[in-house]
Protein backbone atom coordinates (compact mmCIF):
# COMPACT_ATOMS: atom_id res chain seq x y z
CA UNK A 1 0.00 0.00 0.00
CA UNK A 2 0.91 3.17 -0.91
CA UNK A 3 1.19 6.62 0.96
CA UNK A 4 1.02 9.10 -0.50
CA UNK A 5 2.58 12.52 1.09
CA UNK A 6 -0.36 14.62 1.74
CA UNK A 7 -1.92 11.24 3.70
CA UNK A 8 1.47 11.11 5.68
CA UNK A 9 1.25 14.67 6.48
CA UNK A 10 -2.22 14.63 7.57
CA UNK A 11 -1.06 11.67 9.76
CA UNK A 12 1.44 13.52 11.19
CA UNK A 13 -0.77 16.63 11.85
CA UNK A 14 -3.14 14.55 13.96
CA UNK A 15 -0.42 12.89 16.00
CA UNK A 16 1.29 15.92 16.75
CA UNK A 17 -2.48 17.47 17.49
CA UNK A 18 -2.85 14.20 19.90
CA UNK A 19 0.65 15.09 21.87
CA UNK A 20 -0.02 18.35 22.49
CA UNK A 21 -3.63 17.47 24.23
CA UNK A 22 -1.78 15.01 26.05
CA UNK A 23 0.31 17.27 27.30
CA UNK A 24 -2.04 20.16 28.21
CA UNK A 25 -4.13 18.07 30.63
CA UNK A 26 -2.27 17.93 33.47
CA UNK A 27 -3.08 21.71 33.58
CA UNK A 28 -6.63 21.54 33.69
CA UNK A 29 -6.42 18.55 36.33
CA UNK A 30 -8.15 19.79 39.92
CA UNK A 31 -5.15 21.21 42.53
CA UNK A 32 -4.08 18.34 44.82
CA UNK A 33 -6.52 18.68 47.57
CA UNK A 34 -3.93 19.56 50.38
CA UNK A 35 -2.32 22.52 51.28
CA UNK A 36 0.12 23.63 53.75
CA UNK A 37 -0.45 26.75 55.51
CA UNK A 38 0.86 28.80 58.70
CA UNK A 39 -1.05 29.14 61.89
CA UNK A 40 -2.30 32.61 62.20
CA UNK A 41 -4.36 32.30 65.15
CA UNK A 42 -6.69 29.94 66.75
CA UNK A 43 -10.40 31.10 67.06
CA UNK A 44 -12.01 28.66 68.66
CA UNK A 45 -11.94 24.51 69.45
CA UNK A 46 -13.07 24.30 65.45
CA UNK A 47 -12.15 27.64 63.60
CA UNK A 48 -8.16 29.12 62.68
CA UNK A 49 -7.03 31.42 60.41
CA UNK A 50 -3.87 30.63 58.53
CA UNK A 51 -2.00 32.12 56.00
CA UNK A 52 -0.76 30.53 52.78
CA UNK A 53 -3.73 29.77 50.88
CA UNK A 54 -3.92 30.12 47.05
CA UNK A 55 -2.45 32.94 45.01
CA UNK A 56 -2.00 35.15 48.64
CA UNK A 57 -0.03 33.98 50.80
CA UNK A 58 -0.22 37.18 53.09
CA UNK A 59 -3.98 37.05 53.72
CA UNK A 60 -5.60 35.55 56.36
CA UNK A 61 -8.25 33.06 55.31
CA UNK A 62 -10.82 31.21 58.00
CA UNK A 63 -10.40 27.27 58.10
CA UNK A 64 -13.50 26.05 59.76
CA UNK A 65 -13.01 22.06 61.11
CA UNK A 66 -14.79 19.72 59.07
CA UNK A 67 -16.71 17.01 61.21
CA UNK A 68 -16.43 18.17 64.36
CA UNK A 69 -18.51 21.02 66.65
CA UNK A 70 -16.61 22.62 69.60
CA UNK A 71 -18.43 24.16 72.16
CA UNK A 72 -18.84 27.81 71.84
CA UNK A 73 -16.71 29.88 73.77
CA UNK A 74 -18.92 31.04 76.54
CA UNK A 75 -20.09 27.35 77.03
CA UNK A 76 -17.59 27.23 79.91
CA UNK A 77 -15.25 25.33 80.64
CA UNK A 78 -15.73 23.56 77.91
CA UNK A 79 -15.08 26.23 74.80
CA UNK A 80 -12.29 27.36 76.59
CA UNK A 81 -10.80 23.19 76.76
CA UNK A 82 -11.51 22.80 73.16
CA UNK A 83 -9.68 26.23 71.88
CA UNK A 84 -6.76 25.34 74.36
CA UNK A 85 -6.38 22.00 73.22
CA UNK A 86 -6.57 23.07 69.60
CA UNK A 87 -3.64 25.46 70.12
CA UNK A 88 -1.39 22.87 72.15
CA UNK A 89 -1.80 20.16 69.23
CA UNK A 90 -0.60 22.82 66.70
CA UNK A 91 2.44 24.20 68.97
CA UNK A 92 1.18 28.11 69.21
CA UNK A 93 1.24 30.57 65.83
CA UNK A 94 3.36 30.07 62.85
CA UNK A 95 3.27 26.80 63.15
CA UNK A 96 2.49 24.98 59.68
CA UNK A 97 -0.35 22.44 59.08
CA UNK A 98 -2.10 20.56 56.48
CA UNK A 99 -5.16 21.09 55.11
CA UNK A 100 -7.27 18.49 53.48
CA UNK A 101 -10.12 18.96 52.06
CA UNK A 102 -13.08 17.38 50.75
CA UNK A 103 -16.04 17.83 48.40
CA UNK A 104 -16.82 20.89 49.70
CA UNK A 105 -14.59 23.71 50.16
CA UNK A 106 -16.51 26.73 51.38
CA UNK A 107 -19.10 26.70 54.04
CA UNK A 108 -22.20 28.91 53.96
CA UNK A 109 -20.25 31.69 55.43
CA UNK A 110 -17.14 31.77 53.21
CA UNK A 111 -14.70 29.68 55.31
CA UNK A 112 -12.50 27.02 54.23
CA UNK A 113 -13.82 23.36 55.19
CA UNK A 114 -10.51 21.46 55.74
CA UNK A 115 -9.13 18.23 57.98
CA UNK A 116 -6.40 19.66 59.95
CA UNK A 117 -2.86 17.75 59.76
CA UNK A 118 -0.25 18.22 62.03
CA UNK A 119 2.66 15.66 62.54
CA UNK A 120 0.46 12.48 61.19
CA UNK A 121 -2.19 13.64 63.45
CA UNK A 122 -5.98 14.44 62.47
CA UNK A 123 -6.43 17.58 64.60
CA UNK A 124 -10.14 16.97 64.00
CA UNK A 125 -10.11 13.64 65.36
CA UNK A 126 -7.96 14.39 68.55
CA UNK A 127 -10.34 17.19 69.58
CA UNK A 128 -13.28 15.02 69.49
CA UNK A 129 -11.55 11.52 71.14
CA UNK A 130 -10.08 14.12 73.66
CA UNK A 131 -13.94 15.24 74.57
CA UNK A 132 -13.67 18.55 73.22
CA UNK A 133 -15.59 18.29 70.44
CA UNK A 134 -18.40 16.13 69.38
CA UNK A 135 -18.80 14.79 65.44
CA UNK A 136 -21.08 16.07 63.56
CA UNK A 137 -21.26 14.81 59.86
CA UNK A 138 -21.87 17.43 57.43
CA UNK A 139 -22.81 16.35 54.04
CA UNK A 140 -20.85 15.88 51.33
CA UNK A 141 -18.10 15.76 53.72
CA UNK A 142 -17.73 12.24 55.21
CA UNK A 143 -14.10 11.26 54.16
CA UNK A 144 -12.96 10.14 58.04
CA UNK A 145 -16.48 9.77 59.25
CA UNK A 146 -15.68 6.77 60.72
CA UNK A 147 -12.75 7.75 62.84
CA UNK A 148 -14.45 10.65 64.06
CA UNK A 149 -17.56 8.53 65.25
CA UNK A 150 -15.16 6.01 66.50
CA UNK A 151 -13.20 8.69 68.45
CA UNK A 152 -16.29 10.21 69.96
CA UNK A 153 -16.92 6.70 71.09
CA UNK A 154 -14.03 6.04 72.86
CA UNK A 155 -14.43 9.96 74.61
CA UNK A 156 -17.81 8.97 75.90
CA UNK A 157 -16.50 5.49 77.47
CA UNK A 158 -13.50 7.07 79.14
CA UNK A 159 -15.34 9.81 80.34
CA UNK A 160 -13.33 12.41 78.30
CA UNK A 161 -13.77 16.49 78.27
CA UNK A 162 -18.14 17.12 77.82
CA UNK A 163 -18.42 13.41 78.02
CA UNK A 164 -17.34 13.79 81.85
CA UNK A 165 -20.28 11.79 84.09
CA UNK A 166 -19.17 14.25 86.74
CA UNK A 167 -19.61 17.50 84.87
CA UNK A 168 -20.89 16.98 81.07
CA UNK A 169 -21.94 19.77 79.01
CA UNK A 170 -25.89 19.43 78.95
CA UNK A 171 -26.45 21.39 75.87
CA UNK A 172 -24.78 20.35 72.38
CA UNK A 173 -22.59 23.11 70.70
CA UNK A 174 -25.97 24.07 68.30
CA UNK A 175 -28.25 23.89 71.23
CA UNK A 176 -25.96 26.33 73.28
CA UNK A 177 -25.79 28.29 70.21
CA UNK A 178 -29.62 28.43 69.85
CA UNK A 179 -30.46 29.27 72.77
CA UNK A 180 -28.14 32.30 72.88
CA UNK A 181 -28.08 34.33 69.86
Amino acid sequence: MVVSLGERVRKIAILACLLLLVSCQGKNQPPNNQAQVKVARVVSGQSLEVLGMAEQPNLISQVRLVGVDAPDLRQRPWGEAAKEQLENLIGGVEQSVTLEFDLEAKDKIGRTLAYVWKNKVLLNEELVKQGNAIFVGRSPNHKYDQRLERAQQWARLMGQGIWNPEKPMRLTPAEFRRQNL
